[in-house]
């Protein structure tokens, strides 16, 4: 059951990221769930010095990840296109 719930929040905390990052159209479901799962790892690097890769689903964590998947996607649109946006 966890890879499901993996999966399902990935996709949703990765199409947030790419609706507030502008990028909804360029991605499709599977890069929605790969950026959100990748985010969420960064996030919890960052935020939550890793104790949040473990963490049960709560708000707190949901808006780390999120933070994690914005901050990914800033990244990628430096390196392609040489600005945020």
């Amino acid at each position: 059951m966890g890879i499901i719930m993996w999966l399902v929040v990935g996709g949703v905390i990765g199409w947030l990221a790419s609706v507030i990052m502008r990028t909804d159209g360029q991605q499709g479901i599977i890069l929605n769930i790969v950026v959100g799962i990748i985010g969420a790892f960064i996030g919890g690097l960052i935020f939550a010095r890793g104790d949040i890769n473990n963490a049960p689903l709560t708000i707190t964590t949901f808006l780390v990840s999120l933070a994690g998947s914005v901050i990914l996607l800033a990244i990628v649109n430096m390196v392609r296109r040489g600005s945020i946006r």
